[in-house]
């Protein structure tokens, strides 16, 4: 592919300038059209047909999912990152969907990370396969799953706010809250797919966490790290997790 062409939308100004300067920095993207609110998106990339466009979720009337809704009937879509401030629900959906987001503020390096795997996907993925995923991801978007604030833990009524946190003990999950510890026959995932991802976080394989917990971070070899909670628990961060605890809470470990 010679040239990707783009179209970026936004409805802040200042935010498709960051765009636009980011990918001097590539040459053979050619931006087409600039588009600040939905319906000028729509028409934009009926008109030009892009091959990837820059989408913010949350824009005033109709949003960032809203304009994908109106290009259904088109036979191929455009390939999508898609740019948020932070939302627990979309997040999560965008991870499980496999698809490119930039979480406000992102810098040059998450900016050229997300555009290197667009421009593979482009190469490499069918048009077939991604309307398919991208469908998958709208319908999902309009029935969201609500997470939960209390579960029945072991004939137990639980607030989750109360769960410090949660490690797996094989196809089961120990619940660790104040002084208890119940064993479920529940996996991490399904927990993970439950609670409120702004107060909980996978941390490990093994383990979740309440970051409302979390008192002090130690910082290990070979890129983990400990955490210790404020009863003193002392768990640990492995490598993979660690950014999206380093986004969590807003500093480097």
């Amino acid at each position: 592919m010679n040239s990707i062409r783009v179209c970026i939308i936004d409805d802040e100004p200042i935010a498709c300038r960051k765009i636009q300067g980011m990918l001097k920095d590539h040459p053979e993207i050619e931006v087409l059209e600039i588009c600040k609110n939905g319906d000028d998106a729509s028409t934009a990339i009926q008109r030009h047909l892009p091959d990837l466009i820059f989408l913010d979720v949350q824009m005033p009337g109709i949003d960032g999912f809203a304009v994908l809704e109106s290009l259904k009937e088109l036979q191929k879509f455009p390939h999508v990152i898609f740019i948020t401030a932070y939302d627990r629900y979309a997040v999560r959906a965008f991870e499980f969907h496999a698809f490119d987001y930039l979480l406000k503020p992102f810098d040059k390096k998450r900016f050229d990370d997300a555009l290197a795997r667009a421009k593979t996907e482009l190469l490499q993925k069918s048009s077939e396969s991604y309307n398919r995923d991208l469908v998958t991801l709208l319908n999902e978007m309009k029935n969201p799953v609500q997470s939960l604030d209390r579960m029945v833990i072991n004939n137990r009524v639980v607030k989750t706010d109360e769960i410090d946190w949660i490690e797996a003990q094989g196809k089961y999950s120990l619940i660790h809250s104040g002084h208890d510890a119940d064993l479920v026959r529940e996996g991490l995932s399904d927990f993970e797919a439950q609670l409120d991802s702004r107060k909980f976080l996978r941390i490990h394989k093994s383990t979740i966490v309440n970051v409302d917990r979390i008192e002090r971070l130690h910082p290990l070899f070979h890129g983990d790290c400990q955490i210790i909670l404020r009863d003193g628990t002392v768990l640990t961060v492995s490598r993979r997790y660690r950014g999206k605890l380093n986004e969590r809470l807003g500093k480097p470990l």
